[in-house]
C-alpha cells in the first residue's frame, strides 16, 4: 500500500471582489467575480492571446497555487503516469471494416499522437496509408483531425483539421491514387462532410461566428468555396444541425435538434441541388431518427406518447409522418437507443432494468433474438457497417473487469467471432477483480443503480477508500465499461463506483426527465443517497469517499459540496459548470438557447429562475 502524501498548507489566491448587481423577477443578485468572465470570448476562439491581462494573471496564480499544493505528490504522480501509460498500447489499431474491395481502419504508431488512416484489400494484405495525422501535424503548435471519409468509388478522401485550437475545421480532399491534395480548401466548417452519389462534391456544415453549425452547403470539386451552394439554413439559435448520409449513398439527411425536439430533411444524393424534403416538422417534445432500410426508412421515435421510444417504418420515397407504421411497439422501461438496418435484419440497441442489450430482428419472419452476456454489469456498443447487404454486424463489449472486445456477429447463424481484445501491455487479470451491480434507495424510494469494481483482496469492512463518479445530465448514460486509469486506484485498495443518478437514461427516458429542470435536485440527492448506501453496505466510510465529476458532472460536485459536505472526504470537480444561472440568463451565448430545455429559461420564467438559483453552486 502506497502512503498518501500529506498536503502542505497553502493559501489559494484571493481574486478581487468587484460587485455587479442585477435583478430578475424581483430578486436582487450580486456577482462579485463577474469580471473574471471574458467578454471577448468570440475573438479568443481564434486568438487565445487576447485574454484580458488581469484574468490571465489570476489563472496563472491558480496554477502556481495548484503546483505548490501538489508539490509533495511529484513522485506519486510520476509513478501513476508510468502505470497508466503502461496499460495503453501506443501502436493500437482498429479492426478494419469492409467496404467493397477494401477494408478501412485507423491506427497509432509508437510515439505518435495523431491517428493514421489506412486500407487493405478486402480479405487482407498490405496496408495503404491514406492519411498520417502525425505527418500533417509536423511543425504545428496545435493540430487536431476532424472527420475522415472516403468516397464511394474509393478514389478520394475527404478530411478535416483544426490547426489553431479554435474548433473551426478546414476541409481538404486527397486523391488516393496519387496521394496529392486537390486544390479544394473549405474553412470554418463543423469538421466533416458527406459525398454526393457521383463523388463530384460533398455536403458540409458551416459554422457561424458563434460556432454554431447554421448552414448546410454543397461544394463542387474544383470550384472555389465562395461559390458553394446553400442547401439549408437554420435560423433558430436554439437548434443544432448536422448533415449525414446513408450507407447506400442514396440519401442525404439534414438533422436539426435541441435536447427534446428533432427534425429531418431528406434529399437524394444524386440531386445535390434539389430542395430538401421535410419528413416531419419540429414539434416541441417530438424526437425521431432515421435509418435506411432499402425501400423503407426505420424511424426511431417517441411519437404518440412512446416515452421510451418505438420503431416505425415509412416508404423511403415518401417518409412523411402520415405514412409512419408501427414495427416495434413502445414498452415502458425499455429504452430503445439506436437502430441499424440491413437487407434481411434490423438490429437495435436498447436498455432495460439499467443494462444494455442487443436485439436482432429478422425482417422476413419478424422473429427476434437477444445476444446474451454473463456479467452483472457491462457496456455494449453497435459498430454498424459500411455495407447494407450483409449478414454480419459488429459490436463491442466490455465491463469494469473485462477489457474492450470487438465481435463480428452473424445475424442468421447467431455465431459470434472475437476479432480483438483490448491489449493491456503491463498485464491485466480479470480474476483479480470483482464487479457488482447495486441498487441504492433514494430519498423518495426510487432505486439508483450503482456499478462498482474492487480488488478481490480489498476488505469490505468499511475501511476501503472509494472514488465515486457521477454525471447525471443531458440523458447521458455512464457505461459500466473497462477503465484502465481506475485500476491504479483499485490496485491500491480503492472501491471505484459509478452512481447512475437521475438525469441520465440508465432506467429509461423517465429517469432523464426526473433529473432535469424542475426535478434537477433529484440528481444531487441521488448521488448523496448512493454515498450513504455504500457506507451502509460497508464498502467504505463517508470520510473515505472522494466524489468526482466533470462539466455538468462538475456542477453535481458543486451542488453536493454545498448540500452534504459531511458525506465526502474529498471532491474533484473537473471543468465544472457551476454558474448555471448566469449562463442561462445570457441569451447571447451560442449554447444557452439550446440548453433551456435541459435547465429551464430563467429569463422568462420566475419558477425556472428560482429553481436554478436553489442549486446552482455559484449562487
Amino acid at each position: 500500500m502506497t502512503r498518501t502524501p500529506a498536503f502542505p498548507t497553502v493559501s489559494p489566491p484571493q481574486p478581487e471582489k468587484r460587485p455587479v448587481f442585477d435583478i430578475h423577477h424581483g430578486v436582487n443578485r450580486t456577482d462579485d467575480y463577474a469580471w473574471l468572465r471574458a467578454d471577448n470570448w468570440q475573438e479568443m476562439f481564434r486568438d487565445p492571446s487576447l485574454l484580458d491581462g488581469q484574468i490571465r494573471a489570476h489563472l496563472d496564480a491558480e496554477n502556481v497555487y495548484q503546483a505548490a499544493l501538489m508539490a509533495d505528490t511529484a513522485q506519486l504522480r510520476t509513478q501513476l503516469f508510468k502505470e497508466m501509460k503502461g496499460r495503453i498500447k501506443e501502436d493500437d489499431s482498429s479492426v478494419p471494416m469492409k467496404d467493397g474491395p477494401y477494408a478501412y481502419g485507423s491506427s497509432f504508431k509508437l510515439g505518435g499522437e495523431q491517428p493514421r488512416y489506412f486500407r487493405t484489400p478486402r480479405d487482407g494484405g498490405d496496408e495503404q496509408i491514406l492519411l498520417d495525422g502525425d505527418l500533417e501535424a509536423e511543425g504545428k503548435a496545435y493540430f487536431r483531425l476532424g472527420g475522415v471519409d472516403h468516397s464511394a468509388d474509393h478514389g478520394k478522401l475527404l478530411w478535416a483539421f483544426d490547426a489553431k485550437g479554435s474548433e473551426f475545421f478546414t476541409l481538404r480532399v486527397r486523391d488516393l491514387a496519387s496521394g496529392e491534395e486537390l486544390p479544394d480548401r473549405i474553412p470554418d466548417t463543423g469538421g466533416g462532410g458527406v459525398w454526393d452519389a457521383g463523388n463530384d462534391g460533398f455536403f458540409y456544415t458551416r459554422l457561424d461566428p458563434n460556432h454554431r453549425p447554421s448552414k448546410v452547403l454543397f461544394h463542387t470539386l474544383g470550384d472555389s468555396h465562395e461559390n458553394d451552394r446553400l442547401i439549408y439554413e437554420e435560423t433558430d439559435p436554439g437548434f443544432f444541425m448536422n448533415v449525414g448520409g446513408t450507407r447506400s449513398n442514396e440519401w442525404i439527411m439534414i438533422g436539426i435538434n435541441d435536447h427534446e425536439t428533432s427534425e429531418y430533411r431528406l434529399m437524394s444524393a444524386s440531386e445535390p441541388f434539389a430542395e430538401p424534403k421535410l419528413v416531419s416538422p419540429r414539434e416541441t417534445g417530438l424526437q425521431y431518427d432515421l435509418e435506411e432500410g432499402g425501400d423503407i426508412f426505420f424511424i426511431l421515435t417517441n411519437a404518440d406518447g412512446a416515452k421510451d421510444f418505438k420503431i416505425m417504418t415509412a416508404p423511403a420515397n415518401d417518409p412523411v409522418r402520415a405514412n409512419w407504421q408501427e414495427l416495434v411497439p413502445h414498452e415502458a422501461g425499455r429504452l430503445i437507443l439506436s437502430v441499424i438496418g440491413f437487407k434481411d435484419h434490423m438490429v437495435r440497441l436498447e436498455r432495460k432494468e439499467g443494462l444494455p442489450r442487443i436485439v436482432v430482428h429478422d425482417r422476413k419472419s419478424g422473429e427476434e433474438h437477444l445476444i446474451s452476456f454473463d456479467e452483472e454489469a457491462f457496456s455494449l456498443g453497435l459498430s454498424g457497417s459500411y455495407e447494407y447487404d450483409t449478414e454480419i454486424m459488429r459490436f463491442s463489449y466490455s465491463s469494469m473487469t473485462t477489457p474492450a472486445q470487438v465481435f463480428d456477429y452473424n445475424m442468421r447463424t447467431r455465431e459470434r467471432v472475437l476479432l480483438k481484445t483490448q491489449e493491456v501491455p503491463s498485464g491485466h487479470d480479470p480474476d483479480h477483480y470483482v464487479t457488482r451491480r447495486l441498487m441504492a434507495p433514494a430519498a423518495d424510494g426510487e432505486l439508483v443503480p450503482v456499478s462498482l469494481i474492487h480488488h478481490r483482496e480489498t476488505p469490505l469492512d468499511g475501511s476501503a477508500p472509494c472514488l465515486l463518479y457521477g454525471y447525471g445530465s443531458y440523458g447521458i448514460t455512464v457505461p459500466a465499461a473497462f477503465n484502465t486509469n481506475c485500476l491504479s486506484l483499485v490496485d491500491r485498495g480503492f472501491v471505484y463506483a459509478i452512481a447512475h443518478v437521475r438525469g441520465g437514461k440508465e432506467k429509461g427516458y423517465g429517469w432523464y426527465d426526473d433529473g432535469k429542470r424542475a426535478h434537477k435536485m433529484n440528481t444531487f440527492t441521488d448521488f448523496v443517497a448512493v454515498a450513504h448506501h455504500l457506507v451502509a453496505e460497508r464498502y467504505t466510510a463517508h470520510d473515505r469517499i472522494v466524489a468526482q465529476g466533470g462539466s455538468a458532472g462538475g456542477m453535481l460536485m458543486g451542488a453536493i459540496a454545498n448540500m452534504a459536505p459531511e458525506c465526502f472526504g474529498g471532491i474533484v470537480a473537473e471543468v465544472p459548470f457551476v454558474d448555471v444561472l448566469t449562463t442561462m440568463l445570457d441569451a447571447t451565448l451560442p449554447l444557452t438557447p439550446p440548453e433551456w430545455p435541459e435547465w429551464g429559461n430563467p429569463i422568462v420564467s420566475e419558477e425556472d429562475y428560482r429553481t436554478i438559483a436553489a442549486y446552482s453552486p455559484y449562487d
